[in-house]
């Protein structure tokens, strides 16, 4: 068969290609409904950081996890609170975001190589040709879920609730106000732009990725970019 194999290999792209828009599609969308309810994010990412320590704690005391990766994740859920003590604006360049950056990437790399070498399992006979695997080994979909909601959920919804500071009107008083992060209208910057307008995290990575790919097609020629003709 030729023709079949390449239809799948089409079949794959094709899925890949929509996956993402679904994706980058929900993104917008959430960082949308914090925008507009930001009060009850912060009190829902909150609540969502203490039931996570309860559950990995609960998994360190009943199913026996290695006390020393619990006592680093929890502390790394600590580190991702502190995010939200201005929340939603984030400076990128403040110790506490690029703590967490490091910390997430640290533990999803300390977890993988936990589950990636289990203890050796200890066969049980059953019967003459029959033997049972050790049911204390964590499945493919146990493991999965404890990376999304143990390792992921929370870096992943502080990215898309949070904001960077440089596209927020700061108040009186405020570490933004003054200083570089500004976001004070300079003299003869036009008047209404960037004033008052906070945009979340992922819905910047989006754009930035759509302005990119629009300008990198007009650059190949795959497509002319829209331009207003002049009067």
């Amino acid at each position: 068969m030729w023709i079949l194999p390449l239809v799948g290999y089409v079949g794959i792209l094709v899925g890949f290609g929509f996956l993402t828009l679904a994706i980058a599609s929900g993104l917008y969308y959430l960082s949308e409904l914090v925008e507009e309810h930001t009060v009850f994010a912060k009190r829902l990412l909150t609540q969502l950081i203490y039931s996570i320590i309860g559950l990995q704690i609960l998994l360190a005391v009943v199913d026996r996890f290695p006390l020393t990766l619990t006592a680093m994740s929890i502390g790394s859920h600590v580190v991702y609170m502190q995010n939200l003590r201005r929340f939603p604006i984030v400076k990128l360049s403040s110790p506490v975001f690029i703590s967490s950056c490091v910390l997430v990437l640290v533990n999803h790399y300390l977890w993988f190589r936990h589950f990636s070498s289990p203890p050796t399992p200890s066969p049980r006979y059953s019967g003459r040709y029959n033997y049972e695997i050790d049911p204390n080994i964590p499945s493919f979909t146990e493991v999965a879920s404890y990376f999304g909601l143990c390792v992921w959920l929370v870096p992943f919804a502080l990215f898309v609730g949070l904001s960077a500071g440089e596209n927020v009107l700061p108040s009186m008083g405020s570490e933004y106000a003054t200083g570089e992060g500004s976001s004070f209208i300079s003299a003869g910057a036009e008047p209404g732009k960037g004033r008052g307008r906070r945009e979340g995290l992922a819905k910047q990575a989006i754009d930035g990725a759509r302005e990119w790919f629009d300008g990198t097609g007009q650059v190949l020629g795959l497509w002319k970019g829209d331009k207003a003709r002049p009067l």
